[in-house]
């Protein structure tokens, strides 16, 4: 089932327990910090009114709001998402990046973390971004290389290729059709895994038939994380 399918993306993000046990698999690395890189380029951008779209639990809305002092809108498919993310003090609400429910030039900055490769039109998702962007604003997109934790995909027989929809190798073509300015930063780093029920728990959480972690798999188990943050202009 192809990770952009309408109906995985329901059943992944239904619960936080699938989120969960994939950033569980994270606190142990060797290396720059993918969200960290995130948060820096939309420091640097000095966003006033900013709309995060597919943004999980709300953690980087509710930072953004905090910290920035920004005007922040928040939408999610996810009910579940939504909730958690009004339960931070976000204004969120339910809501389909495919048809955004805000008037043209309504945000300077719109930040899209780890989602656009689960949007099934990602040509119409761009362009609802550009159209709520005002002239001048900036995507802040983060997403993964289509080599991203390959050692423990070749581990559990998953099929590899999660993020093509919308990845490090072509998120540039994608976003050069509705931006006129793109930048990829590049993160990479190394993640240390001591306890194999992370691995277990990673597995279960990807809903694709993927194969049992091995009992005698060898500890600490270490795998690559590549991502790359993109901003694109108007």
């Amino acid at each position: 089932m192809p990770v952009n399918d309408p109906a995985l993306v329901r059943e992944q993000y239904a619960r936080e327990d699938n989120l969960r046990a994939r950033r569980a698999l994270y606190e142990e690395k060797e290396g720059p910090d993918a969200r960290e890189a995130l948060w820096g380029a939309v420091v640097a951008l000095r966003p006033r009114r900013v709309l995060e779209v597919g943004g999980g639990p709300g953690e980087l809305a509710e930072r953004m709001q905090r910290e920035l002092g920004a005007d922040v809108r928040f939408v999610d498919i996810s009910p579940r998402m939504v909730e958690l993310a009004r339960g931070r003090g976000v204004e969120a609400q339910v809501a389909d990046v495919q048809a955004l429910p805000f008037a043209d030039a309504s945000f300077d900055v719109v930040v899209a973390a780890w989602m656009l490769y689960h949007v099934p039109d990602l040509d119409r998702g761009l362009g609802e971004i550009e159209h709520v962007l005002e002239p001048g604003g900036a995507l802040v997109a983060i997403t993964n290389s289509v080599d991203h934790l390959r050692a423990l995909r070749e581990l559990v027989s998953c099929p590899g290729g999660f993020e093509s929809a919308f990845s490090r190798e072509n998120g540039e073509e994608h976003l050069r059709r509705h931006f006129g300015r793109v930048e990829r930063r590049d993160v990479e780093c190394s993640v240390i895994v001591r306890d194999r029920a992370k691995l277990v728990a990673y597995r279960d959480s990807l809903s694709v038939g993927a194969a049992e972690v091995p009992e005698h798999v060898e500890l600490p188990f270490v795998v690559h994380a590549r991502s790359s943050v993109f901003i694109a202009r108007t």
